[in-house]
């Protein structure tokens, strides 16, 4: 075959692969602007906003602001609820914290079975039945704040995949321009050099000796 054809036959077939890769490239962008844009819109809708800053001048064991929350709650200290960022510490390092320190450690169905088993009417039953209820909306409201951060990470990923196709296609387009610059330079009857095989040469050698 002839070097200046395999050249451009290569060439050819890497501008094909960047086609595919820019094409691919331009579906992961798209799908991390409108994954972004749906959980930026789904968690502004729930108007939820960081405590303010002073609230963690004074952070104490029991009370809204507990210690574990300065090195990651903080950070985010008066800000509104937008990113999945902000939604994983919210749910795992705020409302978390607040149901671990509940009865039975706010788990939702150890309160409602507390709650099922409690004579009716009593004191007892009211306080179930109010502490399943503040159970049953924080780890909702937790759930919800995770599946938005499990949105937010995937268009993350997509966009580091966006990022690497345009890449690979610009090296690929680079490579690709390359050969066809090597192709103009080869002469027209300028073989690929063929390869013998280890038998057939072992006996040119021999033939020759």
């Amino acid at each position: 075959m002839r070097r200046k054809s395999f050249d451009i036959l290569v060439s050819f077939g890497g501008l094909l692969i960047a086609v595919v890769l820019l094409a691919a490239g331009a579906l992961a962008m798209w799908g991390y602007s409108y994954d972004n844009s749906t959980v930026y819109h789904q968690l502004s809708a729930q108007d939820i906003t960081f405590p303010p800053a002073s609230a963690f001048a004074h952070a104490k064991a029991g009370t809204e602001i507990t210690p574990s929350m300065i090195p990651s709650v903080s950070q985010y200290a008066g800000q509104k609820l937008t990113t999945g960022a902000q939604a994983e510490v919210y749910a795992n390092d705020f409302i978390a914290v607040h149901l671990s320190e509940m009865p039975y450690h706010g788990v939702y169905a150890l309160i409602s079975s507390a709650a099922r088993a409690a004579k009716p009417g009593t004191a007892q039953a009211a306080k179930l039945a109010a502490l399943e209820q503040t159970s049953f909306q924080g780890t909702s409201l937790r759930g919800m704040l995770l599946n938005a951060y499990g949105w937010w990470e995937i268009g993350q990923v997509a966009l580091v995949a966006g990022i690497v196709s345009f890449c690979l296609a610009g090296i690929t387009i680079l490579l690709s321009a390359l050969g066809l610059w090597h192709a103009r330079r080869v002469p027209a009857e300028e073989e690929i050099p063929r390869l013998h095989p280890a038998g057939a040469l072992g006996g040119e050698l021999g033939a020759s000796a």
